[in-house]
Parts: structure tokens; C-alpha cells; sequence
């Protein structure tokens, strides 16, 4: 057996103690052919999740930051220890097919060139999840999904752009991300680029590692052979708190990869998109008592001052 692993398998934790306990049993099945180790960085959970993974897993290595360095700074930091030729990030709210790491590795070993790999993911009820991979944003696909039309038009090339939709049994294609909650990347691509960007504390860092890493000759693929189960959301379950959260991202995200003349649309195209939304809330709203509980979007319009760096007082009111 070499004397370093071939995969790093990295987990990050965040209150989800059940959950990732049943993820990290999976693993065992899942990578039955390939020599890895295991590194859990629990992100200072407040519901045992240490203290359980430790005792069911001491084989493991087990990282238990005293804060919530975000998902970004915890791969990064669990990366820095990792000893392996190739790291996996692996989400806690997967469930790992049978033999899915094996195939994902063999995959990765057949097209080297690509440098970063996934694979398909499925909702928990089984059916098909699409959104293990994507392409990338552009300020036509902002605008189909601030006004809608991806949500109404999902199998339009055209009109929800961003997709790639459901990977049929043995798909295996290029694209432009991969998601990270199961995205293999070479160890030596993965220091060039100095792993995830730590300015991204919740969701955008795998569309940013990998469009960085297209800059640098590597052409993401994804292959259907490598099956997991994915929860999605389960470390962020206000639903305010993640959209703002998924809005900061994306503004993130634009601003670094769109070219400069549509850098003005980072922030106006998500801000359309949530003022629709707030808007429709507003309307349905009508003539129901004014002591309801404020609407998801109209939370989220008042708070766009932490997404958008605007003041939250400034345009249409949130009242």
C-alpha cells in the first residue's frame, strides 16, 4: 500500500451530528478499492457533533475548530493537513453510493486532464437532484432568473441557461462547475490556486475555485457512474438568513468573473430579482392582517444592505 493515501476525503461539519455520522459510515463502502484517509473539521457545532464523531470514528482524523470559520476556511484548513494526491470534498448531508469514490477516482484517472471531477446526485426520496454540476453564470442567466423565466422554462437551454439538468445514466461531460458537495480536484491544482477564496464564507466558492481553475487549463468533467444522495441546506435552515447568504455569493461571484462593463449588473441583477419576489409577496399579502409575520423576500429586500453593500434604507420601501 503507498506510503500516502490517493484521495483526502474532506468533510466539514456544522450542527448536523446525525447526519454526518450516517455520511461518514457511507464512506467505507464507497471507496472500498481506493487508499484514503478521512479529515473531518467540525466548525464549532453546538449539538455534539465532536464528541460523537470522535467515538464512532477514531479512525478518522478528527479537527475541532473553536469557531465557525465558514465552509470556505475549514476545507482550507483541513486541506493543509490532507496527505493525499487528490482531495475530495465530500458535503455531511450526502449519503455515498456504493462504490461511488471508486468510480469517481477511475473516472478522474481515465481523464487527468480535466483536474477537477464530480459526480450525480439524488434528493433524498431517490429522485434525480440537478444540480451536481453547471455552467456558468452570465448576465443573460441573471436576468432569466431574476424575472423568472428559469424557474418557469427549467429544461430551456436558452431560457434557464445555467443548467445542465438531470445526467442520464452514463453521462460523462465536461462542464463548467462542479458542485462542491462532491468535487475531486488534484492536489497540486488545488495549492496553485490556493484552494477555495476564504472571502467566500457560505456557498460561490466552488463556482469560483473552479472558473479560477479553467483559467489555469483545467476543463471540470462529471461522470453519472459516481452516485451519492444529497440533503442540501441542512447546516442553513432559516430561509432568509441562506438567501441572503446566496445573493452575497453571487454578487461575489459576478463581480470576480464578468468583465467589467457588466459589473454594474452584479448588484442590479439580483436586486431585480429580489424585489419581484418581495413584490409578489406584497401582493398576495393584500388584505390579510398587517400583524403577519413579514414574507421571506420582504426580509430579505430590508436586509439587502449585507449583500449588496447598499444602504438598506434606500429604494422602494420594505414596509
Amino acid at each position: 500500500m503507498p506510503d500516502h493515501p490517493r484521495v483526502s476525503i474532506i468533510v466539514v461539519s456544522y450542527n448536523t451530528r446525525q447526519m454526518t455520522l450516517e455520511c461518514l459510515a457511507t464512506i467505507a463502502s464507497g471507496a472500498q478499492r481506493t487508499h484514503h484517509e478521512v479529515i473531518v473539521l467540525d466548525n464549532d457545532s453546538s449539538d455534539g457533533s465532536a464528541e460523537a464523531i470522535g467515538k464512532a470514528f477514531p479512525g478518522f482524523r478528527l479537527m475541532a475548530s473553536d469557531e465557525n470559520l465558514g465552509f470556505a476556511r475549514a476545507n482550507n484548513r483541513a486541506g493543509e493537513v490532507a496527505s493525499g494526491e487528490r482531495l475530495l470534498l465530500l458535503n455531511p448531508d450526502t449519503l455515498v453510493d456504493a462504490g461511488a469514490i471508486d468510480a469517481l477516482v477511475e473516472f478522474a484517472d481515465r481523464n487527468s486532464e480535466a483536474r477537477i471531477w464530480g459526480g450525480r446526485t439524488r434528493f433524498a426520496d431517490g429522485s434525480p437532484n440537478p444540480s451536481s454540476c453547471w455552467r456558468r453564470p452570465t448576465p443573460w442567466s441573471v436576468l432569466c432568473s431574476a424575472i423568472g423565466l428559469s424557474r418557469l422554462f427549467r429544461r430551456s437551454r436558452v431560457l434557464n441557461p445555467e443548467s445542465l439538468g438531470v445526467l442520464p445514466d452514463g453521462a460523462q461531460l465536461p462542464v463548467d462547475i462542479v458542485t462542491g458537495c462532491l468535487l475531486l480536484i488534484d492536489r497540486d491544482l488545488w495549492d496553485e490556486l490556493g484552494g477555495f477564496d476564504p472571502e467566500f464564507f457560505m456557498y460561490g466558492e466552488d463556482a469560483d475555485l473552479c472558473l479560477r481553475a479553467r483559467t489555469r487549463g483545467a476543463r471540470p468533467m462529471v461522470t453519472a457512474e459516481a452516485d451519492i444522495v444529497h440533503y442540501g441546506g441542512q447546516s442553513d435552515r432559516v430561509r432568509p438568513d441562506k438567501i441572503v447568504r446566496l445573493f452575497r455569493a453571487r454578487r461575489q461571484l459576478y463581480a470576480r468573473h464578468w468583465r467589467r462593463g457588466w459589473q454594474w449588473w452584479a448588484d442590479a441583477g439580483p436586486m431585480l430579482g429580489v424585489f419581484i419576489r418581495f413584490s409578489a409577496e406584497r401582493v398576495r399579502r393584500l388584505g390579510r392582517s398587517s400583524g403577519e409575520e413579514p414574507g421571506v423576500y420582504q426580509q430579505v429586500w430590508s436586509r439587502r444592505g449585507e449583500w449588496t453593500g447598499e444602504p438598506a434604507t434606500s429604494g422602494p420601501s420594505a414596509q
